[in-house]
């Protein structure tokens, strides 16, 4: 029960980050291209140093 929560975090971060990748790519703004794609990083990073240090 205790990995539920940064499973969900990762995953609404992977979630929101590719919204704002599509979404300002519709727009053609490249600062929320940018927002989502740093968003997504951090998700992952994120996801990857909660494993690690699970382990």
């Amino acid at each position: 029960m205790k990995h539920v929560l940064p499973v969900l975090l990762v995953v609404l971060g992977l979630v929101i980050g590719a919204a704002g990748i599509v979404h300002g790519e519709a727009d053609d703004s490249p600062g929320l291209q940018g927002l989502g794609v740093l968003l997504v990083l951090a998700a992952v990073l994120y996801g990857v140093r909660t494993v690690r240090r699970s382990r």
